[in-house]
């Protein structure tokens, strides 16, 4: 596209904004599909019961008791993106009275997608998981706090959770829980060393730099290791924590993630 051609294109979409503002409206934007693939279930449905709780007593189950406001319709007057709706709802819209929310990355993802689909889910087709029940599947059945850690419970041979809800999305918990190995973060890869003597160290990383690591090892001992007295040193993609699928029922996996969604730190 030559220079004459790209002004042409500026000045036909401001005057077409022109119009829509001259006849007294606004441009409303079609919500875009920014976001990578469809929206997860989880996501959705962790959505529906933080709109229910923050969203439903000003803008009603429907999303439609504000004045002009109609969240079903899949269009929004101020943002058009999933960033500009995260900027939206965290800063509010003072001239409308909308206050600000103080959500975090979970809960905004969780929001996002209930607003993109809110005009076809049915959050009574998915039953919430329970926190409390989830926390006894947690620490009885699921055995985790044997790896895992939670406001000073449990070992610490796995990463702390206890504010695992401010940072993983209610589908990545549900994945890490279903088939960890998949939902990985970079730096919990668990990692091998071998020394010169041919000692096999295995764990998980704290910490790593060009010339050392220090990681806890699978018996919950700390180990500070320079990789220049390494004969050899990997980093693994399976995860050592066992995948629950076909182990626990889907409400179980349900009361579990709520679990997890509730741990945001003290």
């Amino acid at each position: 596209m030559n220079v004459h051609q790209q002004l042409a294109l500026k000045w036909s979409v401001l005057w077409a904004v022109l119009v829509l503002l001259a006849a007294g409206g606004q441009p409303v934007v079609q919500a875009a599909q920014d976001h990578p693939g469809q929206y997860a279930e989880a996501d959705i449905a962790y959505g529906a019961r933080l709109y229910e709780a923050q969203c439903s007593m000003c803008h009603g189950p429907n999303g439609d008791s504000v004045g002009s406001v109609d969240l079903r319709s899949g269009e929004f007057r101020r943002a058009s993106t999933d960033q500009q709706l995260n900027n939206l709802i965290t800063t509010g819209i003072t001239s409308m009275g909308m206050p600000p929310f103080k959500f975090d990355s979970a809960e905004l993802a969780g929001i996002v997608a209930y607003l993109r689909n809110m005009s076809t889910f049915d959050a009574r087709a998915v039953p919430p998981g329970d926190a409390g029940r989830g926390r006894a599947v947690f620490e009885g059945k699921g055995g985790c706090t044997t790896c895992h850690r939670v406001d000073g419970t449990g070992a610490g041979m796995a990463p702390d959770l206890s504010n695992i809800g401010t940072l993983r999305t209610a589908a990545g918990l549900q994945t890490s829980v279903l088939d960890p190995s998949s939902a990985m973060v970079p730096i919990n890869r668990p990692v091998r060393a071998v020394t010169k003597e041919g000692k096999t160290i295995s764990g998980r990383r704290l910490n790593e730099d060009t010339y050392t690591v220090q990681l806890i090892d699978d018996q919950g001992r700390f180990a500070s290791l320079v990789k220049a007295d390494l004969r050899a040193y990997s980093i693994l993609t399976q995860s050592p924590m066992p995948a629950y699928k076909g182990k626990l029922s889907s409400a179980e996996v349900a009361d579990v993630v709520a679990y997890l969604l509730s741990l945001k730190g003290s």
